[in-house]
């Protein structure tokens, strides 16, 4: 296997068509040794026997997908929302995973407040880092572009997302950096070094930006390759900042999911090294 490769991590929604039991088995025969995991079909499965099947396929999960949502003004919201994140953190803890990825969640219905909900986000994190570092997880703000800060995410940079981690020891707090959500920021690469600096890149994603966008964005995310992203400039950046983990590709697009699952994972495994070569 070459050391691209020996990074390389699934994320279970880039081939979501494939049930757990078929992607744990078709890495087992591809080589691949990590995956990143989602809460919803993990919990479609079975927490314990999801975390049974990925030891005994011996594969190594590198983030869960995931926690957050935590803009809500209502107490009763805020609390369900901070009660459904300590059950995320015990999901991640018993899957053998240190990182819960988090999109932080959009403005409230008839709300236009940016700057107090990023202040909720950062209570929620004070109630939930320790909590999260008492069972060996870490997590990890990931900003969205800003087309989804309405109704998704208002974090929509690395900026803002590490003026949030940052208020918070980074062995509880850190940030996700993924290609799609960021390429297009002239100041992404200064944060990933300020991040970097701080120890705070809990992970490292991967996808493409295609265009025209098709309709439904959510599911817009390209094949390596396939879009506008060098993805060997981002790569540089996270290594210069000293990162050195596992480096997920997370697609969410139709074209994909209508197609044989093996037959994409196999692609991707491709692309993702042929990118580096």
């Amino acid at each position: 296997m070459s050391v691209d490769l020996a990074r390389f991590s699934i994320n279970q929604m880039t081939v979501k068509q494939l049930p757990l039991p078929e992607l744990a088995h078709a890495c087992g025969q591809s080589g691949i040794g990590q995956v990143g995991l989602w809460r919803e079909p993990v919990q479609a499965y079975g927490l314990e026997a999801a975390a049974k099947l990925i030891r005994e396929a011996g594969l190594t999960v590198t983030t869960l997908c995931r926690g957050g949502f935590f803009t809500a003004i209502d107490p009763a919201g805020r609390a369900k929302a901070l009660d459904d994140n300590r059950r995320a953190i015990e999901e991640a803890a018993t899957l053998g995973t240190d990182t819960l990825v988090l999109v932080s969640g959009g403005l409230p219905a008839g709300s236009r407040d940016l700057r107090g909900a990023r202040e909720r986000i950062a209570d929620a994190l004070a109630e939930l880092g320790p909590y999260a570092e008492d069972h060996g997880v870490r997590l990890a703000i990931e900003p969205l572009h800003p087309m989804y800060a309405s109704d998704r995410c208002v974090v929509s940079t690395l900026a803002q997302a590490l003026d949030l981690a940052e208020r918070f020891p980074a062995r509880q707090v850190g940030v996700a950096v993924d290609t799609y959500h960021i390429w297009w920021d002239d100041q992404a690469p200064a944060q990933i070094a300020r991040a970097g600096a701080g120890g705070r890149i809990h992970t490292f994603q991967l996808a493409d930006w295609i265009t025209p966008l098709p309709e439904g964005v959510l599911n817009g995310r390209g094949q390596i390759g396939d879009g506008a992203i060098d993805m060997r400039e981002w790569r540089g950046y996270v290594e210069a900042a000293g990162y050195t983990g596992p480096i997920e590709v997370e697609l969410f697009n139709d074209e994909l999911w209508a197609r044989d699952g093996r037959e994409v994972l196999a692609e991707t495994a491709e692309r993702f090294h042929s990118a580096f070569l």
